[in-house]
């Protein structure tokens, strides 16, 4: 019987194959050699002079993930407290924007915080631009307009997995660990937080890996002065520096990057884990 249920799997693994695993081998192709494909290491050395790229696109993706993660994991919290009802309705509300297309949620932040857009004009029918002397507040073009993208966007990624997690808690041990004495801070803090890491994990996982390599978010809210990894790859590819084999090069050391903080998350997750079952 398994045999014959083995037989289903085989479109998985074909699609597997030729969405994944080639594009990998060709990625990996291209980023150990040169534009005559002669085997090198020089566009792994190449990349020293975009040092300051991958730099800021982590410390922005490590700050959209904090920022999104304190702002999702008590707004989880509340949510999972209350009545089915308010649960289903609070759930629509958080992926209602994700209904509406990635670009269109982007242009919409670039007129509320261009040089002449809403917040600058409530700002200026307020007196505030008089007050502080100035035409306008530029937020636009900004390294804070980038992670205000990403939360925006990926603050659903982090909200769910952990709302899931949270609501999904036997209320039992809650019980019990109130019953022994503990008070709500308390219980929070060695029962609620440690069983709900699996979640935060997840969401942070999935905020991090998508902020660290947007493109998109980068080139509207940035206004090309906040150059990420996404934009650099893009260039290689697209742009007028088209260089493939950078490009995959630059893809490759990231995607490792991003695998080995994965495996390192999941590692921490793990002994949690472990450590709340003892």
């Amino acid at each position: 019987m398994k045999n014959k249920l083995s037989w289903f799997a085989i479109p998985y693994v074909v699609w597997m194959a030729l969405m994944v695993v080639i594009p990998i081998l060709i990625m990996v192709v291209y980023a150990f050699t040169t534009a005559e494909f002669q085997g090198t290491l020089a566009n792994f050395a190449e990349m020293g002079s975009y040092a300051s790229v991958f730099l800021r696109s982590f410390q922005l993706a490590l700050v959209a993930t904090l920022v999104c993660l304190l702002i999702g994991y008590p707004v989880s919290y509340w949510i999972a407290q209350e009545s089915s009802g308010f649960q289903r309705l609070a759930v629509a509300l958080i992926m209602l924007p994700m209904w509406m297309n990635f670009l269109l949620r982007t242009y919409s932040w670039m007129s509320i915080l261009e040089n002449n857009g809403l917040l600058n004009q409530f700002f200026r029918s307020i007196g505030l631009l008089e007050l502080l002397g100035v035409e306008y507040i530029p937020m636009i073009g900004t390294s804070g307009a980038v992670v205000l993208g990403m939360v925006y966007n990926y603050l659903p990624f982090m909200i769910l997995p952990i709302y899931s997690v949270i609501v999904k808690l036997d209320h039992s041990l809650l019980e019990a660990a109130r019953d022994l004495g503990g008070d709500t801070p308390l219980v929070f803090r060695k029962v609620i937080l440690p069983l709900s890491l699996p979640g935060v994990l997840s969401g942070v996982t999935m905020v991090f890996v998508p902020s660290v390599s947007t493109f998109a978010i980068s080139r509207l809210l940035g206004g090309g002065t906040q150059m990420m990894l996404g934009d650099l790859i893009e260039q290689q590819f697209l742009g007028g520096a088209y260089d493939p084999h950078l490009g995959a090069a630059i893809s490759m050391v990231m995607m490792v990057i991003v695998v080995v903080c994965m495996v390192v998350m999941n590692r921490f997750g793990e002994g949690e884990e472990q450590a709340v079952m003892l």
